[in-house]
């Protein structure tokens, strides 16, 4: 895909990304009275409150947040949140005017009423993910984050973000009855978006890599690109007990092969080998072609 093309189709996911977060708040979080993550948290409380709507809270809020990130930090990354902060704010006031009663979900008795922050989040993490993915951001919190970073580099952003959460947690307790059950329905979401986009930003090119100490380098190495079709890399060692020389050989697999991969390691013994899991690959991780 070409540069000017990749630019277009980014932002057409960011705006697709906002409109269906926008769509969810809808659809699983006003109609069951709980406040979801952040700083759109803190809107959905004044707006359960004092009547002043989320979609103006978050684009009155955003704005400022938004000059200060486009002047200290990224122009890209400020201009990609404020689209996903502008979509999100004007897609949750057209809303309003949508009649969605045929896809709202909620319960009377509040017998199901976990399920809203269970769909809620998920969708929040799929959108936050393929945000991030784009050098972008969901605004709000993020952009907090992203200003006390660059005057705080050496202190944990986590913290920033859970205190938000914290704080949208505890309101909710005061807020919506004095019930403990929003403050759970918040929890939950904040918990499953996290996990979810935490997810979309590894990737789910998982994979295995292997590093072997052993005093046959060549041979095993061409048994290993021979049978896998992956390429192996080699670095010298030492070893402690015998101070003799040894070759340490990488090499990462896709997870199917670890079976094979265990087959070839035992016709070499002495050979001693560990695994550890790969999250992502990057790069020219393609199986070459097995020599036959």
């Amino acid at each position: 895909m070409k540069c000017g093309q990749r630019v277009w189709w980014d932002y057409f996911v960011i705006i697709f990304a906002a409109s269906l977060l926008a769509l969810s708040y809808h659809i699983f979080i006003f109609p069951n009275e709980f406040a979801p993550a952040g700083i759109p948290g803190i809107a959905t409380i004044v707006q359960h409150l004092f009547g002043f709507k989320v979609g103006y809270m978050t684009i009155i809020v955003n704005i400022p947040l938004v000059l200060i990130v486009f002047r200290l930090i990224d122009h890209a990354y400020a201009l990609r949140s404020a689209v996903f902060a502008a979509t999100l704010s004007l897609a949750l006031l057209l809303l309003d005017y949508v009649d969605l009663s045929q896809f709202i979900y909620h319960t009377a008795n509040g017998t199901s009423t976990i399920l809203a922050p269970i769909a809620g989040g998920v969708i929040s993490g799929f959108c936050y993910g393929i945000v991030m993915r784009r050098n972008s951001s969901t605004g709000g919190t993020d952009l907090v984050a992203a200003i006390y970073h660059h005057y705080y580099p050496e202190r944990n952003l986590l913290w920033v973000i859970f205190a938000i959460n914290a704080v949208v947690a505890g309101m909710s307790y005061f807020v919506f009855d004095f019930k403990i059950e929003p403050v759970i329905l918040c929890l939950l979401y904040c918990f499953l978006s996290s996990k979810v986009s935490d997810t979309m930003l590894k990737g789910f090119k998982e994979a295995v890599k292997f590093e072997i100490v052993t005093d046959r380098p060549e041979a095993l190495s061409k048994a290993l690109m021979d049978s896998l079709g992956h390429g192996v890399t080699e670095l010298p060692a030492v070893g402690g007990f015998t101070h003799s020389n040894k070759t340490l050989l990488i090499c990462v697999v896709n997870k199917h092969q670890i079976v094979q991969f265990q087959r070839i390691i035992q016709q070499y013994p002495g050979s001693f080998a560990y695994l550890s899991s790969v999250k992502e690959t990057l790069g020219n991780f393609r199986r070459e072609k097995v020599k036959k």
